[in-house]
């Protein structure tokens, strides 16, 4: 279905960010998303209110107005009674934003955050939260530039987006003449982390469906990914924000630890019980790239977070490219290393053909679009006894063309040529993309 502006309904309108919009704000920002256009500026202030002073916290809260022509018919200006859509509204935005700070750090002084709406096509309240993060942030950066702040106190990035049902069909973003025209009408304010911080959710024409609710919850995170990759471009101070979440659907440590040195400063990786994954994903795939998907999508739909999986391991081939993506289980039962590594070179006594390649299948899942594969292969000899105190699984027969097996080599070495590292060498670029 075609939307009067031409998007498919999972489509969110441009969303434009420009930094430093009033030079004479602490921080401030204009937000242009399809033709809603909001002014943020954040105003920094010694001091805190009553219920705050003596307790060595900040605070964060915010105000929102409409100007007067900002919907084309003359909207009055607030007098010393404030318009009650717009105090609602206020209050969303400071709370939004107050989950983004670590108080504590902040010192006794107060961040004020002021959305000012120069013209509506609907979405001003999610366009505000998400223009006022980048202002709070470009407040506390020239606070540490200064060296009145010695300790970052963003802890988290925040976005919003709305979504609603329109002649029967969820959609992304909505624009003022389909929100005015909606069954169901949602707003979403997410952490990078996938969390919710706060979703407002109400049902015009009938009563929305579960089903309804989770398309449009897989719309406002694919949704939100983007809005906050134009906030870091937006900020362009990356030590000051954290990374994005990404869970990685193992249970092995050392994969984790592995990978976490891999794809350092680029995401923040954590295993798939942390993000809330307790489940087991059985691994019925005939290629290590079906296995990986199988993986990464079940962690991603379970938790929400984009998900990362590899299947990978030995591909012997005299062997006829056995263990393959039996490698784990080869002798039997699951992650026995010992059992398996016997039983591969019983199977290659006599054999003189001793070439064999590593392999690793990498998949990305994101709530709300297509999974990403990538695949990495480090060609080696088998040896025919191990070799090595280090690393896991077969690398202590696996031979490198430097003469040392994967158990010899420091982790650092191994990370740099290892069939993982070449498939995250991939996945990066995937993930500077998407992320």
């Amino acid at each position: 279905m075609k939307r009067m502006d031409g998007r498919a309904p999972h489509q969110a309108r441009t969303c434009e960010i420009l930094p430093g919009f009033v030079e004479t704000a602490d921080g401030s920002c204009l937000i242009r998303v399809g033709k809603t256009r909001v002014i943020c500026t954040a105003s920094v202030e010694e001091g805190v209110p009553p219920f705050l002073r003596g307790e060595g916290r900040g605070w964060v809260t915010a105000e929102y107005a409409m100007l007067p022509a900002s919907t084309g018919r003359r909207k009055q200006r607030d007098g010393l009674k404030k318009d009650g859509r717009g105090v609602e509204i206020q209050r969303l935005i400071g709370r939004s934003l107050r989950q983004a700070v670590d108080l504590s750090l902040l010192g006794e002084r107060t961040i004020t955050l002021d959305c000012d709406v120069l013209q509506a096509d609907g979405g001003t309240r999610t366009a505000s939260i998400t223009g006022a993060y980048v202002a709070l942030a470009l407040a506390v950066d020239k606070l540490m530039r200064q060296g009145l702040l010695l300790q970052n106190p963003i802890v988290s990035q925040v976005a919003a987006i709305s979504a609603g049902v329109v002649d029967g069909v969820p959609m992304l973003d909505l624009c003022y003449a389909e929100d005015s025209a909606a069954q169901a009408d949602m707003n979403f304010v997410l952490n990078e982390r996938g969390g919710f911080i706060e979703c407002q959710g109400t049902g015009e024409g009938r009563a929305f469906t579960q089903a309804e609710l989770l398309q449009m919850t897989d719309m406002a995170r694919c949704g939100v990914r983007a809005l906050m990759r134009r906030q870091r471009e937006a900020i362009a101070a990356p030590l000051l924000l954290p990374l994005p979440t990404v869970a990685v659907a193992t249970g092995n440590a050392d994969k984790l630890r592995e990978l976490s040195n891999l794809l350092s400063g680029t995401v923040r990786l954590i295993s798939m019980r942390d993000a809330g994954f307790l489940g087991e994903v059985e691994e019925t795939g005939e290629t290590f790239e079906e296995n990986a998907i199988l993986k990464a999508q079940a962690v991603s739909r379970a938790t929400g977070l984009p998900a990362i999986a590899d299947d990978s391991g030995l591909c012997v081939d005299a062997l006829g490219g056995e263990p393959g993506v039996r490698s784990a289980r080869y002798a039997g039962e699951h992650g026995r290393d010992g059992a398996n590594n016997a039983l591969v070179l019983e199977r290659m006594q006599g054999v003189s053909d001793r070439s064999c390649r590593f392999v690793c299948a990498m998949a990305l899942a994101l709530p709300g679009e297509r999974t990403r594969v990538c695949r990495g292969e480090c060609p080696g000899t088998l040896l025919d006894s191990p070799r090595g105190e280090g690393g896991f699984g077969y690398d202590p027969l696996f031979l490198y063309e430097n003469g040392q097996t994967f158990a010899q080599m420091s982790e650092r070495r191994k990370n740099e040529v290892s069939h993982r590292a070449r498939a995250v060498e991939k996945l990066r670029e995937m993930l500077d993309e998407l992320l």
